[in-house]
């Protein structure tokens, strides 16, 4: 199935950016085939010095959802896993004391969720609730943080507006994302 869509994935422009959904995550093996697609371009198309960033943008670009406690868990652990490998294996230092391995960690908890599709509501019972990870033009590594429902893209298809008052953020480096540093609105 993934290699349908190779040229997305792998070779387009701004492939790094490109964002993949599971709406039935379960243990994480789709979205992890992805992300490992996504690193072995960044390792090809991308000089060394590059390659944090840019797999966090990776990272950014991948959403779920999963029913199940045990499979979202799963998931979450195998995304930060294939993640931490990358870099470790690129002799890059990627572990809980690292910047890099922190923002991993937080993207992945906030992009891949427990929750039911269906209903759109997390395990909790509030409205599932997104971020789109946007790269700022011309300050490199720079991301925009913007806030959305699941709802709303069931809704926007249908014309319908989104009046949802959502939390703020501050643009950051996206090694910088697990600070969740808000604006002062």
């Amino acid at each position: 199935m993934l290699d349908l869509v190779s040229p997305e994935l792998e070779t387009g422009p701004r492939f790094v950016d490109k964002t993949f959904f599971e709406p039935a995550a379960g243990d994480g093996n789709f979205l992890l085939a992805i992300l490992q697609r996504k690193l072995d371009a960044i390792k090809k198309r991308y000089q060394p010095e590059f390659w944090p960033i840019e797999s966090l943008f990776a990272l950014a670009s991948l959403y779920g959802i999963e029913l199940l406690e045990d499979n979202h868990a799963a998931t979450q652990a195998g995304l930060l896993e294939a993640f931490t490998a990358f870099h470790l294996n690129n002799q890059t230092v990627c572990n809980y004391r690292t910047k890099l391995w922190r923002s991993a960690k937080y993207l992945i908890s906030v992009n891949i969720l427990q929750g039911n599709t269906l209903t759109g509501l997390t395990d909790r019972g509030d409205p599932i609730q997104f971020s789109w990870w946007n790269r700022i033009l011309n300050i490199p590594g720079t991301v925009q943080r913007e806030p959305f429902s699941f709802s709303s893209l069931h809704d926007a298809a249908t014309g319908a507006f989104d009046f949802t008052v959502y939390d703020s953020y501050a643009p950051c480096r996206i090694d910088q994302v697990h600070k969740e540093v808000k604006t002062d609105e």
